[in-house]
């Protein structure tokens, strides 16, 4: 975003900006035929606004839905009414949690850590051969 602020349109790839237009006509479109058909059709019509999270947010953040999503789906199972009461502040300590991850993330990016950064918890003396073996 900071590159097409200050370098332009021009830096976009070629038939860039077409696709943008075509697909906010298309969704323009589509939430009016949502208005249109009347609430029981509606249910079947897909809202575009959730489908251009992940081009606005990230792809990470579809698997984080998921992942929360299962959750949630195993903690109603294992208990409904905790699950009901507590899983909205949950998933919002999740979202929060994630975005509060940019702040160390950029951090180690500006420290020049390249990821995936390994993390292992060993027991001492398996972790003392296993760094042995990768210092080899």
């Amino acid at each position: 975003m900071a590159i097409l602020g200050v370098e332009g349109f021009s830096t976009l790839p070629k038939k860039c900006l077409l696709l943008c237009y075509i697909f906010f006509g298309f969704a323009i479109f589509v939430n009016g035929i949502r208005d249109l058909v009347g609430k029981n059709l509606a249910l079947f019509i897909p809202i575009p606004m959730p489908m251009a999270n992940p081009f606005y947010i990230g792809g990470y953040f579809a698997i984080d839905m998921c992942v929360g999503s299962l959750i949630l789906f195993i903690w109603s199972k294992v208990n409904k009414a905790k699950a009901a009461a507590f899983g909205p502040a949950v998933a919002s300590g999740l979202i929060c949690g994630d975005g509060i991850w940019t702040l160390p993330s950029s951090i180690l990016a500006l420290a020049g850590v390249n990821p995936p950064i390994c993390m292992k918890f060993l027991r001492r003396s398996t972790n003392v051969k296993v760094d042995a073996f990768l210092g080899s």
